[in-house]
């Protein structure tokens, strides 16, 4: 199983079996912090207590010095595996609600016979696990847990349905039967008398606006908000190794770049991005624009469409779990490329998501009057309409998103976001799998999010969304694998819980403002950054699959299933019809999966 994840960690093994309580820890490591003290498993100096950690705390020095003060006797220079170990003796389950950072963690407790999983707020850090009466057995990735016999090896209909609805396999599920994945803010306890387990939630993101910081002046606020993520960039600059930044050109990994600059200086700091071909996808002008006014030592690393083709083999093969997100491919080689300099580096990851950056944070309003004002039936004409525009594979063209939006305008809001993002209607769906689908039990991890503060408005609602789904089970996921397939960290300061703390209290009128999304923040960074840079409209890291598929470029895309379904969708994309990308390389990753996973 450690060997498995070679590439997660390889700079150091570690292996401790434990006879009495059958537990058995394994740790690979990617040095970070402490490279001399900090080996895995670690142990107290009575053995009552073993751990295995994936991830960083970034508070750990706080800590350190807090327990220090309780009487706590640390043998580590400045390991924050330690600091976790005996947060543990001291806390307990408190502990985690005390952590500034990112984890995946195994405690096993002797004194208790307790085996602890706890995992991450917003889920940075992936943990796979496999219980039955006879064996937990657990891991970050599905293809170290396969490793272990007891692991069942068929596929899960519902996961897979939910893949297909999502674009990505949502948290408790996973490909596997039987086999889940943690949920972010969870922690699993099993009880080593008997067996017994349970699952707890310790943090969930509630939108909780404050009066008393809607009433303050909107320059105070925007001091605020840098302040605070000024201070997240610092925690994340500590390292005992190079630490660099990605750099796409947008405000988010701008504030971050700028930010990190200041503190480390130019010489210290190298900033990475990628340059493409294909112009409706190239951010690298205004990242070499930015890394220019900031000073920074900044790589640019050109990527054609044949490095795309020529690592999507690699990729696909070592996904481990099917994620229907195309920008894993440019994703990784930005990774591969930084992982030559450095082994830390800074995203902009998680503003989007908790400051309404996303496209259809701007269609909300828009889609609330237009359900009041439009009758059903006039309704069925207008999306009969749409559905005729052209065909554009433009980076997020306008047919695309009016196609998108209206997909969901027939349906109740609770809806809305899912059916934005996913590569099949409910309907397709069912004709895909020859079968009935229900749609509320199909998006029912996109209702639960919406619904659970039905008091919030539906930029709170929508972010609720996309922190439970979309940051968790596709953004978090792919830049995850995309670092670890390189041995790279990424860590992500717009997700400092401090910083989030104060963005949850914010009213939504701060973060969306008259169409605009991420408004405070473009507000902060002002004399930060150029004016042409905070006035962009969002731009993700996109590939051209659309054309790639319509030009028949796609060698692997003739070998998935070759379903009535398939070759409909492929012919109509193909001829111009209809936009099926989506779907398309939704099959195609998940048919790679099923032809390169030995086991499955």
């Amino acid at each position: 199983m450690a060997d498995a994840m070679l590439h997660r960690g390889p700079d150091g093994e570690g292996l401790l079996p434990d006879g009495p309580d059958r537990v058995h820890l394994a740790h690979r490591r990617l040095a970070i912090l402490d490279i001399a003290g900090g080996q895995q498993p670690m142990l107290t100096d009575d053995e009552a207590l073993s751990i295995v950690f994936n991830g960083e705390i970034y508070n750990f020095r706080e800590l350190r010095r807090e327990l220090e003060s309780c009487g706590a006797r640390f043998r580590s220079d400045h390991s924050d595996t330690e600091v976790l170990l005996l947060g543990w003796r001291e806390w307990g389950m408190k502990l985690f609600e005390r952590l500034n950072g990112m984890w995946a963690l195994a405690i096993h407790d002797r004194r208790k016979r307790q085996l602890i999983l706890a995992r991450d707020r917003f889920g940075k850090k992936p943990l796979y696990y496999h219980h039955n009466r006879e064996i937990l057995a657990f891991a970050s990735e599905l293809s170290a847990l396969r490793m272990h016999p007891a692991t069942p090896r068929s596929w899960n209909p519902v996961a897979v349905r939910k893949y297909f609805a999502y674009g990505f396999i949502p948290a408790p599920h996973s490909l596997l039967e039987g086999v889940h994945k943690l949920p972010a803010g969870h922690t699993l306890t099993l009880n080593l008398s008997d067996s017994s387990s349970r699952i707890e939630r310790c943090w969930q993101y509630l939108p909780a606006p404050d009066a008393d910081l809607a009433a303050r002046p909107g320059a105070e606020l925007a001091e605020q908000l840098l302040a605070l993520l000024d201070a997240a960039v610092a925690r994340r600059l500590v390292a005992d190794v190079p630490v660099g930044a990605f750099l796409s050109g947008g405000i988010d990994s701008s504030t971050i770049a700028a930010l990190a600059i200041a503190q480390l200086g130019a010489d210290r700091l190298k900033t990475f991005s990628i340059a493409f071909a294909d112009s409706d996808f190239d951010e690298s002008p205004y990242a070499r624009q930015l890394a220019d006014q900031i000073g920074a030592a900044h790589r640019v690393e050109s990527c054609s469409t044949q490095d795309l083709y020529d690592a999507l083999p690699e990729i696909l093969r070592r996904l481990d779990e099917p994620l229907a997100d195309a920008s894993l491919l440019p994703t990784f080689l930005l990774c591969k490329y930084a992982r030559r300099e450095v082994t830390v580096a800074l995203g902009g990851d998680g503003a989007d998501e908790l400051l309404a950056g996303y496209d259809p944070f701007r269609a909300l309003a828009p889609a609330r009057a237009y359900q009041t004002l439009v009758p059903g039936l006039l309704h069925r004409g207008i999306e009969a309409v749409i559905s005729r525009l052209p065909v554009s594979h433009r980076y997020m063209s306008l047919d695309f998103k009016l196609k998108r939006t209206m997909r969901g305008m027939g349906q109740p809001p609770r809806l809305w976001l899912p059916l934005w993002m996913s590569p099949v209607t409910p309907q397709e769906l069912g004709e895909l799998l020859a079968e009935p689908v229900d749609t509320e039990s199909l998006y029912s991890e996109a209702i639960q999010a919406w619904e659970r503060s039905p008091e919030a408005n539906d930029v709170d609602r929508s972010i609720c969304f996309y922190i439970d789904l979309y940051l968790q089970d596709d953004i978090l996921t792919k830049v995850d694998r995309a670092s670890m397939m390189n041995s790279l960290e990424v860590r992500s300061p717009f997700l400092d819980i401090d910083l989030v703390n104060f963005l949850r209290r914010l009213p939504s009128t701060l973060k969306l403002r008259r169409g605009v999304g991420k408004w405070l923040l473009r507000l902060a960074t002002r004399e930060l950054l150029p004016q042409q840079i905070i006035q962009r409209r969002k731009q993700g890291f996109a590939v051209p699959v659309g054309r790639w598929f319509q030009q028949g470029v796609l060698p692997l895309a003739e070998t998935a299933d070759a379903s009535p379904f398939w070759h409909q969708q492929l012919a109509e994309h193909r001829a111009g019809k209809a936009d099926h990308r989506l779907y398309l390389w939704s099959q195609l990753v998940l048919d790679t999966a099923r032809s390169h996973s030995t086991g499955y």
